[in-house]
């Protein structure tokens, strides 16, 4: 396979990605030119945390249909598997946004400064349906990366942008809603609008290639069973992942300066979130063209470059005037926020090259139905960060560049032990880092 055919794969999942993280930049972008926006903007900073950790066991069903949706019986058993997902995360949203379960997870847990934590109720109140969203367009999109239609997946997103964006700005400028809540209102437009152009995406695939009359796929049908086994790792996984965030600002909360530093926290992991977005598209690439065994030294060659220009690209963001333009200017973070922001962002230099060659290993891994291992590593990835985070409020450290290289040393130890489990799982003769010689996987 040429390098070219892999960029042409990526390439739309890419540009879904970035599109996805430009959408936290524009919402916040548009809360601090509102009033209060220091409170609001930590506020915000929660109401994602909380949302995204309860959605996180079915952020990985875009890497479980992209590798099990073979034929019309695995794609209906994968969607029963989301719906059931959806009602129960949609559930747990609702109790904690409707009952006196916010209080313990908000006052309680997270000790969020009382200014703040009376607004994140409201925007709580928005997010219900938040969850069902994410699965339904998740699962869907994977349907459509393991059949070829990357570009559907990139217009999805370009659509949530739009319908996000456009919401947010015009809350801001025609209502006079409090920021938060045009931030939560802004996100809830922006998956439900891209869950729908998923739906409609999929279609002629339903009368196609997982139409009734197409004969099923070969090998064993794909059973509850083995579908819940596969997805628990990686349900896991992306659990641990997304709970680093109201672990972070659980300890925010708690070290110098935590309204300052909860405020400018959104914005740095959204900063973070935008330099990753290439990596974040590689484990389903990895997933869909690693059943050819030729593909795996073409696609490790790929990654090391991809890993290469975003190393560079961090670089140059970093240490030129154009972070500090994003921070005052694009982001109007105010003084003693955007100082907070400014001064951590270098301790971040290496983790999007971390966060790609994870996501190759990942992939890998995946393809290869070894979840279980993925599952380790995050929590070896999430140990670690939660041992650093501790160290940091028992010493008092300073709140962000805490919170940074936690998440550096425990992504780095992560990746180090994917790459040995999956230099195990390549049998011997292939290297998994060797770039001299062409490689294939064995059948």
């Amino acid at each position: 396979m040429r390098q070219r055919d892999i960029f042409k794969f990526w390439l739309p999942l890419f540009a879904s990605w970035l599109l996805m993280s430009a959408e936290g930049p524009i919402i916040s972008a548009a809360i601090n030119r509102l009033p209060n926006e220091i409170v609001m903007l930590a506020a915000q900073g929660i109401v994602i945390s909380l949302a995204v950790t309860i959605e996180s066991p079915i952020i990985n069903l875009l890497s479980t249909s992209t590798a099990l949706v073979r034929d019309r019986a695995s794609y209906l058993l994968v969607r029963k598997f989301t719906i059931h997902w959806a009602v129960v995360l949609t559930a747990i949203s609702f109790l904690i946004a409707f009952t006196p379960l916010f209080d313990l997870v908000v006052v309680t847990w997270l000790e969020a400064p009382p200014e703040v934590a009376q607004w994140v109720r409201p925007g709580l109140q928005i997010m219900p349906l938040w969850s069902a969203a994410i699965a339904w367009r998740r699962f869907l999109q994977g349907v459509l990366i393991r059949f070829g239609h990357t570009k559907q997946v990139a217009w999805g997103t370009a659509v949530r942008l739009i319908s996000s964006g456009g919401t947010v700005i015009s809350l801001a400028l025609w209502s006079s809603f409090p920021g938060v809540v045009s931030g939560a209102l802004a996100l809830m437009a922006g998956v439900i609008s891209e869950a729908l152009v998923a739906t409609i995406a999929v279609r002629p695939l339903l009368k196609q290639e997982l139409s009734i009359e197409r004969p099923p796929a070969r090998g064993k049908p794909l059973t509850y069973r083995a579908l819940f086994w596969f997805h628990l790792p990686l349900a896991g996984t992306s659990i641990m992942t997304l709970l680093a965030q109201p672990l972070i600002s659980f300890s925010l909360a708690r070290l110098s300066h935590p309204t300052q530093s909860l405020a400018a926290w959104p914005v740095l992991f959204q900063m973070m979130l935008m330099a990753r977005a290439a990596a974040f598209a590689l484990p389903e690439v990895v997933i869909a063209l690693s059943d050819e065994p030729g593909n795996f030294q073409p696609i490790r060659r790929f990654t090391a470059y991809l890993t290469a220009a975003i190393s560079v690209s961090t670089l140059l963001f970093i240490f030129s005037p154009a972070a500090r333009f994003y921070i005052y200017s694009v982001q109007d973070m105010a003084p003693q926020v955007g100082v907070l922001a400014q001064q951590a962002l270098a301790l971040f230099l290496l983790f999007p090259a971390i966060a790609t060659v994870t996501s190759w290993l990942r992939g890998l891994l995946i393809n290869r139905e070894i979840t279980k291992e993925v599952n380790i590593g995050m929590g070896i990835n999430m140990g670690l960060t939660a041992v650093a985070l501790a160290y940091g409020l028992l010493h008092q450290l300073p709140g962000l560049p805490t919170a940074a290289v936690a998440l550096n040393v425990g992504a780095l130890l992560e990746m180090v032990y994917l790459g040995w489990r999956t230099q195990r799982s390549l049998g011997d003769g292939i290297l998994l880092f060797d770039f001299r010689k062409p490689a294939t996987l064995p059948s």
